[in-house]
């Protein structure tokens, strides 16, 4: 799965607003300026969270976004699927290789492996919600379930990635378990 600019900066717009619940509404042009965004996306962002009934707008001189709802009745899920449309595009649906290959009457040993992962993705992005994220790093890790891993850093200060004992690496990278 690779997240898109359109989900990461949807949620950048939703935990901006998340972190401004009970304020006044805020321009689009105001989240762009502060999380340095750029306004055309946060823009096209903030219609789709709008249009999913993530957000909700007024307009007016003292006009804006805001959250429709508690950060907590909000997941990740919520604002990706309403940012990129979908959280795990399974290709052989959306794009298939071939039509009479990638057909429901044509058995697939690989498509269920895809369906499961988009399952899973699913699941743990549903799990996940605004109100989780309003913490520090260390506190998300904790919520979700990651063990809390500090950077090491090299002699010339820049971050080589995740120290942890006990976690194998792979080219710099840790290395994730299968889930059961």
């Amino acid at each position: 799965m690779r997240v898109t600019t359109l989900a990461e900066y949807g949620l950048i717009c939703a935990l901006h607003l998340a972190r401004r619940a009970g304020e006044k509404p805020v321009t689009g042009r105001e989240i762009a300026a502060r999380e340095r965004l750029p306004v055309d996306y946060v823009e096209q962002i903030l219609l789709r969270l709008r249009r999913a009934g993530i957000v909700r707008s007024t307009r007016g001189a003292h006009g804006g976004y805001a959250l429709a709802s508690e950060p907590r009745a909000i997941s990740v899920r919520d604002v990706i699927a309403a940012s990129e449309l979908t959280t795990f595009d399974v290709h052989c649906v959306s794009n298939p290789v071939e039509e009479g290959r990638c057909t429901d009457s044509h058995g697939c040993s690989i498509r269920p492996v895809w369906l499961l992962l988009q399952r899973r993705i699913d699941d743990v992005l549903e799990g996940v919600k605004l109100s989780d994220l309003l913490h520090d790093e260390g506190e998300v890790r904790q919520r979700v379930g990651l063990p809390d891993v500090p950077f090491a850093r090299s002699a010339a200060g820049s971050a080589q990635g995740p120290t942890q004992a006990g976690i194998p690496q792979t080219a710099g990278r840790l290395a994730l378990p299968i889930l059961p």
